[in-house]
């Protein structure tokens, strides 16, 4: 019992002091809770407080501000206002001295017109004065002269314009005169200057070429057995061996310049080698013919570099480059075309005309000599065609056309070539016929044509590319033109040795001319 009681003594005692200790350390969170309740409160209000202060400081503040603002803005309008007030017044003090200024104008024209008024009525009465005066002269004038008023303007006019007109002609006539006399002498310095400043190397070649051989017994072998190798050198170019007696030489003749050309270099060839049967022969014509074809397009390149002319169609270049070995009475035609792009660039240069086209002109102006052999037609309409096909300018084609006169020049470009080419042709020593050989073709062709019956006049010209003949319109009509001209055509052929084509040109022309006096 005691052991019981000593045990449950302390559990008790424990209790008790746990009740007592939990209930004081509650009295102590409350006090403490109540202490720091208060302080909060307190310092809210000092904040409240504090916030009541900043509030009314900064109303303060804003309320200075505003009134501030308020009386800078009162300022301003007031300056403004009397700013305004003040261009109002001085509006109004100019509006007064335009008014008082128009015033007196209105005062000053018043016055003025007045004036005037006075002077015309002045005048009216002078007028009437000088009216009848001149009426009294009228009057006493148709007395003495017979002539009415109306006659005598007619005569006055009439001699008035008579001499005008003779004054008119005369001064056309001058003009006219003076023009021509300019014209000239600026034509011919242009010209002048133009051939001085073009120096071009001409090249004469005839329609014969000559080998060259190491020594005579060479022309057997060439000949070779019963004439073989000749007759296949022959073949294969088309150009007739000459083996004469000329020592250590054989002479080609041919009309085909480059087929000629192929001959003498695979002759050359042969001749070097030293061996010369038929089947070497063939081997070397071949060969003959590129290097021709190589020289044929390298002198074309060379040709349009040499003139500045660019962008030409391959073929064209080809073209050129053939007439290296094409002459036109002993002068080299692509010498001949060089010299008249450099000529027809230099006058176009003189003018202020475009020189790249007047050179382009001149360089194919007579590109239809390439290839006259081959077709049938004149040159000038064979290079028409060649630069229609290749898509040269119509300025172009035109200058070709026009060049010898067989259509109108459209444009400046064809006069210029027909000059430029009239230069090159006529520079002494550019062509080898003769001025006597020349006159007795032209004098010839008319007396041809002359010899029928129906022939009024007939002219060569064109330096004999052309005959041009008048008939009287009463011995031939329309019909017989075109038997005529077919007539003369077979004459000339049959009588006449003439380079290329000669255009017959039959004119039948009725005119009645009558002058009104």
């Amino acid at each position: 019992m005691l052991i019981i009681i000593s045990v449950i003594v302390p559990v008790i005692v424990g209790v008790v002091a746990l009740i007592i200790g939990l209930f004081l350390g509650f009295i102590y969170r409350k006090k403490t809770a109540e202490a720091l309740l208060g302080a909060a409160e307190i310092q809210a209000e000092n904040i409240k407080e504090e916030a009541h202060r900043e509030a009314s400081a900064k109303k303060k503040e804003i309320l200075l501000e505003a009134k501030e603002e308020s009386i800078k803005t009162r300022n301003e309008i007031e300056k403004e206002a009397k700013e305004r007030r003040n261009e109002v017044t001085r509006l109004e003090r100019r509006l007064i001295q335009k008014e008082e200024t128009l015033d007196k104008k209105s005062n000053s024209f018043e016055r003025k017109e007045e004036q005037l008024q006075k002077k015309l009525e002045l005048n009216e009465a002078k007028g009437k004065e000088i009216e009848d005066v001149l009426a009294k002269h009228s009057a006493e004038l148709e007395r003495i002269s017979g002539l009415s008023v109306e006659q005598a303007k007619e005569y006055l006019l009439s001699t008035i314009e008579h001499e005008v007109k003779v004054e008119a002609a005369m001064m056309i006539k001058e003009i006219e005169s003076k023009t021509k006399q300019e014209a000239e002498k600026r034509a011919k310095d242009i010209l002048a200057t133009a051939v001085q400043r073009c120096a071009v190397d001409h090249v004469t070649e005839t329609s014969v070429s000559v080998v060259q051989l190491p020594n005579d017994e060479m022309k057997g072998r060439i000949i070779g057995r019963e004439g073989r190798n000749i007759r296949t050198l022959e073949s294969l170019t088309g150009i007739d061996l000459i083996i004469d007696d000329t020592p250590e030489a054989v002479i080609l003749s041919g009309f085909d310049p480059v087929r000629r050309e192929i001959a003498k270099v695979a002759l050359e060839k042969l001749v070097a080698d030293g061996r010369v049967h038929p089947a070497r022969i063939e081997e070397m014509v071949g060969k003959a013919k590129k290097e021709v074809e190589a020289i044929i397009r390298e002198e074309g390149e060379a040709a349009s570099l040499e003139t500045g002319v660019h962008g030409l169609h391959p073929e064209i270049i080809r073209l050129l480059g053939k007439m290296k070995y094409r002459t036109s009475y002993g002068q080299n035609v692509l010498k001949h075309s060089i010299e008249v792009a450099h000529l027809c660039g230099l006058i176009a240069g003189e003018l202020g005309v475009d020189i790249t086209l007047a050179k382009r002109a001149g360089l194919l102006h007579d590109i239809g000599k390439s290839i006259d052999h081959e077709q049938e037609g004149s040159h000038v309409a064979l290079g028409a065609a060649l630069l229609k096909k290749y898509r040269e300018s119509a300025i172009i084609i035109n200058a070709c056309e026009a060049h010898h006169g067989d259509v109108e020049a459209s444009n400046i470009i064809s006069v210029l070539v027909m000059a430029a080419d009239a230069i090159s042709a006529a520079r002494p020593g550019a062509r080898r016929e003769t001025l006597e050989s020349y006159i007795k073709r032209l004098q010839k062709l008319e007396e041809i044509a002359n010899s029928f019956d129906g022939v009024e006049k007939t002219f060569a010209i064109q330096a004999g590319r052309e005959l041009r003949l008048i008939v009287i319109p009463e011995v031939v009509d329309d019909s017989g033109m075109t038997l005529l001209a077919r007539d003369v055509a077979k004459r000339i052929e049959s009588e006449l040795e003439y380079p290329g084509n000669i255009k017959i040109n039959l004119i039948r022309e009725t005119r009645a001319v009558e002058y009104a006096k």
